[in-house]
């Protein structure tokens, strides 16, 4: 399945997300966010849902979501998404934004033989399984099965959007935690194939800029002009922000002096760093609402960075 949406209409869609993430059924969801709370102002983007695509439904489950900072990106993350969704059979977003959706740029659309090959074949159960949901076998591994079909054999005899068993029968308030932890453990242990990211001129970075979206794209010429002016500066781009990859990102800034965040937003994923950065790493937010950065500030945010650690 898949829809798209603003702010507005994701909140209002928050308990078939968390059906869909119970149920494991495929889900692909692009959510233009523009400004909020509320009605906000509908035409101004503003990164927002970074945290309601993730929290937003009832429940404890992990869901994969990407976050595009181009009009080519937005065509080639689709396909990673719908990808991503049929593998783990959870809901997945593209993250884009109001100035994105209304970007006009071009966009490289590839033969149809070579986007074939780039979407994975879709798999169903082809014969009796009992096993039509998320498992761990005896190892304790992690095992998710093909969709179940429609109308086939196949089809579990119960599909409730409650804790169930691999074979879809709800189970006692005391096993609970068992098939739940499926729904987390099929994206917690497989953060590594799931979230990208992108370093640009970090070996010898000072100061890291680490972003995503919109405000990732200005920060690589903000790295290029800092590095005129002699600040070692590199960039983290997020390509995807959930799962997030936190034993990556610790590693990566690892040898950073001071950390710069320009968000959309006033500051949300900057909490996710803040758990895996060093104590006596600062880290300074560039928020912005309703517009984008202008490379300038975010620049003399890192020049007062320099200043700072120098």
């Amino acid at each position: 399945a898949m829809t798209a949406t603003s702010g507005p209409g994701t909140s209002l869609m928050a308990e078939a997300i968390s059906m869909a993430a119970c149920m494991e059924i495929p889900l692909v969801i692009c959510d233009v966010q523009r400004n909020g709370p509320g009605t906000g102002l509908v035409t101004a983007p503003h990164h927002n849902d970074v945290f309601q695509c993730k929290y937003s439904g009832n429940g404890e489950y992990e869901v994969i979501a990407y976050a595009p900072m181009s009009c080519q990106e937005l065509y080639d993350l689709a396909i990673e998404a719908f990808n991503a969704a049929e593998t783990y059979r959870c809901p997945t977003f593209i993250m884009s934004d109001a100035y994105l959706a209304h970007l006009h740029e071009p966009v490289i659309i590839p033969p149809a033989e070579v986007i074939k090959k780039r979407v994975i074949p879709r798999r169903f159960l082809d014969k009796p399984n009992p096993e039509k949901f998320t498992f761990k076998d005896d190892e304790g591994h992690v095992i998710i099965p093909p969709m179940p079909v429609l109308g086939t054999p196949n089809y579990p005899t119960y599909f409730f959007s409650q804790p169930h068993g691999p074979d879809g029968i709800p189970v006692d308030e005391n096993q609970a935690m068992k098939p739940l932890s499926c729904l987390v453990e099929k994206i917690t242990v497989n953060v590594d194939k799931i979230a990208k990211i992108e370093p640009f001129l970090l070996d010898d970075a000072e100061i890291v800029i680490i972003a995503y979206g919109l405000p990732a794209r200005v920060s690589f010429r903000v790295v290029n002009e800092a590095r005129k002016a002699g600040i070692k500066a590199g960039l983290l781009r997020l390509v995807t922000i959930w799962p997030f990859p936190y034993a990556r990102v610790k590693a990566a800034i690892a040898r950073a002096k001071a950390i710069v965040m320009p968000e959309m937003n006033f500051g949300l994923m900057a909490g996710e760093v803040e758990r895996v950065k060093a104590l006596d790493v600062p880290l300074y937010k560039v928020p912005r609402i309703c517009e984008l950065h202008e490379p300038a500030e975010i620049l003399a945010m890192i020049k007062q960075a320099k200043e700072a650690i120098d």
